[in-house]
C-alpha cells in the first residue's frame, strides 16, 4: 500500500536542514543527525535510520532525531516502530530546550502516523492540537494546505461510519493466486475477472468467467474464450448488461497503439468473435486501460495517462456512433479529473452514476472510491463513499450489481503462510447511498411468428417523454434471447425491430411487460394483409392533434417505410364506444390523418399512406372496463 504523504515527510526533512538550532548541544550527536539527513536526501533510508538511532543513543533528549526517525519509519511502513519512536519523542517534550516548533513537529508526525494506521479520530485530534503551533510560513505551503483540506473532510466523516460485512466469494472462485477487477452481467448470473498466477514477468493476465446456479453455487472458473485470451496480457474488462459486448485491456500486443490498449469483441450467436483494437480514436501512444461500458455498450469510460489531461491518470470517454465506430475520446473534465490520479471508472447500470477511484478529491489518505451523478447531462461534484468502504488503504475499484444489493471488489491479503494474494469479495451495498430509481432486469426471446425461428432483432427502450433511447440491446441470432432493463419510474416504450418484419411496439406500463421474466416476442414478416397495433401514439382527449410523446413511434414508422420502399400502408383509427358512432368515425379518421400528415411531411407520397376511420366498429376487446376502452383507442397499420 502507498506510503502516507511521503512528500510531506520529505518536506520536513528538507525544512529541518535550514534550521540550525537544536534541542541539544552535543556536537557528536548533531553530526550523526546531519549525516542521517544527507543519507535521507540520497534515499538511503536504512542508513539514515541507523544514524538517527545513533544520535538518540548518544543524546536521549534529541527531539529532532525522534521526529526524523519516526517519519522515516512511517515512510517504510514500519508503523509500530514509528509509533514507539514518536511516543518516546513526545515524552521528551518536557525538556527545558523544548519549543512550540518541537511540539508542532511531534504533532505533525502523530497526525501522519494515525492517518496511515487508519486512526482518523486520533489523527484529527492531533492536528487540531498542533495546528495553532504551526508557523505562518508553513501554513502557506501546499503540504499544510492539503493536510488542512483532509482534516476538514474528516470533520464531516467521523460521525458517519457505516457497518459493512465483507464476504469472501466462495469456492471454486478465488482458486488462483491473483484474481481481480470483477464485473457481472445485469442478471448477476455471470462473473468475469482478471486472473494471474503470480507477479513475475512470465505470469500473464487472462480473463476468466464463472456462472452461478439457481441454488447460488458458482461454476469452476474457465477461460472466457480462446479467441480472446492469447500469449499476451488480457485483463481489466467490462461487459454489457446482456454479456454480449466485451471491452478489455491488452498490453504490448503486436497491433497496440501504445503500452496498453483497449480491445472490443462481440458475442454473436453465442460465440465470441475475434477481438479488434479499438483504434486511434480511443487508444493513444500512452497507457489506456480499465474500461467501463454503459449497460447497453453505447458509451465507454476508461482511464488514461495520455497528454491533454488534468493530471496523471484521468477518466476519458468515447461514444459509439450509428455506424458502430467510436468517436474520438474526450476528457471527462475537471469536475471529475484532478491534477492527481483518477482511475477505474464504473458507470452504474442506470447510466446516471459514475464511480471511480481518486487520490485527488477529499479522502482518507490513499485512493478512495468516489461517485459523481449525471444531472442535466453534466457530471456533478464527486462524493466520497465514506468509511468503511474507503479507509487509509488504496481502494482501486468497485462494481455494484444492477439490483443494488451487493458491491464486488478485490482485496490484497498477505500472511506468513502464503504469498501475497488478491481475492474477490463482496458486501451489501448501503441503502443510504442513493443509486437512483430501481431497475428491473428481465429476459425474453424474439421469434419469427410464422416459422418459430429465432431473430436477432434490435430492442430499444425509449423514454416517451423526450424520445431518448434509455437502453439498446440486440437479441441473439442463435436463440433469440435478449436482456432488457426497465427503470422504475420511466414512461417508456419498447420497440422490437428487424428489417423484413413488422415492428412490435409495447407501452411498458400499459402492456405490463416490466415484470415479465420471459417475454416472448413474435415478429411478423412483412406481407400484404399483415397488421400491427401502432402503440405509443397519443392524442389529447377528444382531439386529433398528435402529442409530443408520439414522436418515438412516428419516427420508427418513417424508418420502416424507408427500409421497405415497395410497401404501402393503411392507417386505421379506432375509438372506444363512448359517444355516437358518427362522431367516433370522424374522430378516428382525423387521428389517422394526423399520422398520415406526419409521414407526408417526412417525404412519403400520399398514395403510400392511405387512411380510414373505423370508430368503435372493430374493438380489440369488449368495451366493458376503462382498461379495455383504453386498449380499443388505437391506431393500426396494415400492409396493402
Amino acid at each position: 500500500m502507498r506510503p502516507v504523504l511521503v512528500g510531506i515527510l520529505l518536506f520536513l526533512t528538507i525544512s529541518f536542514v535550514k534550521a540550525q538550532s537544536f534541542s541539544i548541544i552535543d556536537n557528536k550527536a548533531i553530526k550523526m543527525y546531519q549525516e542521517g539527513e544527507e543519507l535521507t536526501l540520497s534515499r538511503n533510508y536504512d542508513g539514515a535510520i541507523a544514524k538517527y538511532k545513533d544520535a538518540i543513543s548518544r543524546e536521549g533528549s534529541f527531539l529532532e532525531a525522534y521526529v526524523k526517525l519516526a517519519q522515516l519509519q512511517i515512510t517504510q511502513g514500519r508503523l509500530e516502530e514509528a509509533e514507539s519512536t514518536a511516543i518516546v519523542g513526545r515524552s521528551k517534550l518536557a525538556g527545558k530546550n523544548t519549543t512550540n516548533k518541537h511540539r508542532a513537529d511531534i504533532g505533525w508526525v502523530f497526525t501522519n502516523l494515525y492517518l496511515k494506521q487508519g486512526k482518523f479520530k486520533e489523527a484529527f485530534q492531533e492536528f487540531q492540537a498542533a495546528d495553532p503551533l504551526f508557523d505562518s510560513s508553513f501554513k502557506q505551503s501546499h503540504y499544510y494546505v492539503e493536510m488542512k483540506e483532509q482534516m476538514d473532510f474528516l470533520a464531516t466523516q467521523l460521525g458517519t461510519f457505516r457497518e459493512i460485512e465483507k464476504e469472501r466469494l466462495p469456492e471454486p472462485l478465488n482458486e488462483f493466486l491473483l484474481q481481480y477487477f470483477p464485473v457481472l452481467t445485469a442478471d448477476g448470473e455471470q462473473i468475469l475477472f482478471t486472473k494471474r498466477d503470480g507477479t513475475g514477468n512470465n505470469d500473464k493476465e487472462d480473463i476468466f468467467m464463472s456462472f452461478v446456479s439457481p441454488e447460488g453455487n458458482w461454476s469452476k472458473p474457465q477461460s472466457i474464450a480462446q479467441t480472446i485470451n492469447s500469449p499476451y496480457n488480457e485483463g481489466t474488462c467490462s461487459v454489457t448488461a446482456d454479456g454480449n459486448i466485451l471491452i478489455y485491456t491488452s498490453c504490448d500486443a503486436p497491433d497496440s497503439e501504445g503500452s496498453c490498449d483497449l480491445y472490443i469483441v462481440y458475442r454473436v450467436n453465442g460465440m465470441w468473435q475475434r477481438p479488434r483494437n479499438m483504434g486511434k480514436n480511443v487508444n493513444s501512444r500512452s497507457w489506456d486501460s480499465q474500461p467501463s461500458l454503459s449497460a447497453d455498450g453505447r458509451i465507454l469510460f476508461f482511464s488514461s495517462n495520455r497528454k491533454g489531461g488534468f493530471g496523471g491518470n484521468d477518466i476519458w470517454y468515447s461514444v459509439m456512433q450509428n455506424d458502430a465506430t467510436w468517436s474520438e475520446a474526450k476528457n471527462l473534465g475537471n469536475v471529475v479529473n484532478t491534477p492527481k490520479d483518477e482511475i477505474s471508472p464504473f458507470m452504474f447500470f442506470n447510466n446516471e452514476i459514475l464511480f471511480f477511484s481518486s487520490n485527488g478529491h477529499p479522502g482518507f489518505g490513499g485512493m478512495d472510491i468516489q461517485l459523481s451523478k449525471v444531472v442535466d447531462g453534466e457530471f456533478t461534484k464527486p462524493q466520497n463513499l465514506g468509511l468503511p468502504i474507503n479507509d487509509q488503504l488504496d481502494q482501486v475499484a468497485l462494481f455494484i450489481t444492477a439490483q443494488k444489493d451487493y458491491a464486488y471488489f478485490t482485496e490484497l491479503t498477505t500472511s506468513e503462510r502464503e504469498n501475497e494474494r488478491s481475492l474477490l469479495y463482496r458486501f451489501k451495498f448501503p441503502e443510504e447511498i442513493s443509486l437512483g430509481e430501481n431497475l428491473t432486469v428481465t429476459e425474453g426471446k424474439v421469434f419469427n411468428s410464422k416459422t418459430g425461428a429465432p431473430i436477432d432483432a434490435t430492442l430499444s427502450l425509449v423514454s416517451l417523454t423526450n424520445d431518448s433511447t434509455l437502453y439498446l440491446f440486440k437479441a441473439d441470432g442463435k436463440t433469440g434471447a435478449f436482456t432488457m432493463l426497465y427503470p422504475e419510474n420511466a414512461i417508456s416504450g419498447l420497440y422490437v425491430e428487424k428489417k423484413g418484419f413488422l415492428p412490435k411496439i409495447y407501452n411498458v406500463d400499459r402492456d405490463q411487460i416490466k415484470n415479465v421474466k420471459d417475454l416472448k416476442v413474435e415478429l411478423v414478416p412483412v406481407a400484404s394483409g399483415e397488421e400491427f397495433v401502432f402503440e405509443n401514439v397519443f392524442f389529447e382527449f377528444d382531439q386529433y392533434d398528435l402529442r409530443p410523446e408520439s414522436v418515438s413511434s412516428l419516427s420508427r414508422l418513417v424508418k420502416f417505410l424507408a427500409e421497405n420502399p415497395n410497401v404501402n400502408i393503411l392507417i386505421s383509427g379506432h375509438t372506444d364506444n363512448v359517444g355516437s358512432a358518427t362522431y367516433n368515425i370522424n374522430l378516428s379518421l382525423q387521428r389517422a390523418k394526423s399520422v398520415q400528415e406526419y409521414l407526408i411531411n417526412h417525404g412519403f407520397h400520399e398514395a403510400r399512406v392511405m387512411v380510414e376511420g373505423k370508430g368503435d366498429t372493430n374493438p380489440m376487446v369488449p368495451n366493458t372496463t376503462a382498461e379495455n376502452q383504453a386498449l380499443n383507442r388505437r391506431i393500426t397499420i396494415k400492409i396493402l
